[in-house]
């Protein structure tokens, strides 16, 4: 077993490196990031100072016994989703590794293990989506009739969504025709005032497009001082809103709603 001594600067910045990485691009906000880290610093006696972007970090690492043993590093961080299993998990590998003392060399194994931690089924998530979104309709005021189609339109919508990305474009093209699809079909309701309040299946049926966690995050970074990060969330956020807005002007438009 390796001991703290023999732990290059080089290997443990990696290891940083690519734990943050992962939890940036998985959801995490930059305090969160820096307390795990700081875990894992404590842990084999090194000073880190990161510097997290919302593109990417950084890493310097100096090893306190020894301060010849140092590196600066950084890594891009090319996507950005949500998967709170992911940041479960490394919360607790972090925690793990502080109070019973692992090795390097378990702590690369178990994140290794944590980079193929599952997603929900694409099934389950879209049904979850489309009951979610026919549940807001129904609570805003819609019937029975508005909340099934805000169902489908958000469950097709979401379904445009994920196979945009697949084939590997733009997050944002994928969003903008996301809710041009999914407002061409909610749209049906008030075109033909299919239900009792029509105007609310278009309304809610794109509410799963929203940037909650981008926008969270922003606020959370914000209020803890990491201002690059909070200011790139934040419009990043926004331009996911002009994204949703314009693809529903477009709808909107081409079927004629004009009192929307």
């Amino acid at each position: 077993m390796e001991t703290d001594k023999m732990i290059q600067a080089d290997r443990f910045a990696q290891l940083i490196l690519d734990m943050s990485t992962l939890l940036l691009s998985s959801g995490a906000h930059c305090g969160r990031i820096n307390r795990n880290v700081q875990r894992f610093a404590d842990t084999w006696h090194f000073k880190t100072d990161l510097f997290i972007s919302f593109t990417g970090i950084s890493v310097t690492v100096v090893d306190m016994n020894n301060r010849e043993n140092k590196a600066t590093i950084n890594r891009q961080a090319t996507t950005h989703g949500v998967h709170y299993g992911i940041l479960t998990e490394i919360s607790l590998l972090s925690w793990k590794a502080y109070d019973e003392k692992m090795s390097i060399d378990e702590v690369e194994k178990q994140l290794s293990d944590i980079h193929h931690t599952p997603r929900h089924n694409k099934w389950l998530i879209r049904i979850g989506i489309g009951f979610a979104c026919a549940s807001l309709c129904i609570l805003a005021g819609g019937d029975w009739i508005n909340g099934s189609i805000a169902f489908v339109a958000a469950t097709v919508g979401l379904i445009v969504r994920q196979q945009v990305i697949g084939w590997r474009f733009n997050a944002m093209i994928a969003i903008l025709l996301s809710a041009f699809v999914t407002t061409m079909i909610s749209g049906m309701d008030m075109l033909y005032h299919i239900g009792q309040s029509p105007e609310k299946t278009i309304a809610t049926s794109v509410l799963f497009l929203i940037p909650g966690v981008p926008l969270i995050n922003s606020v959370i970074d914000l209020f803890e001082g990491y201002l690059p990060t909070a200011l790139a969330r934040g419009a990043f956020g926004g331009f996911v809103l002009l994204c949703i807005a314009v693809g529903m002007s477009l709808s909107i438009s081409l079927i004629g709603v004009s009192n929307f």
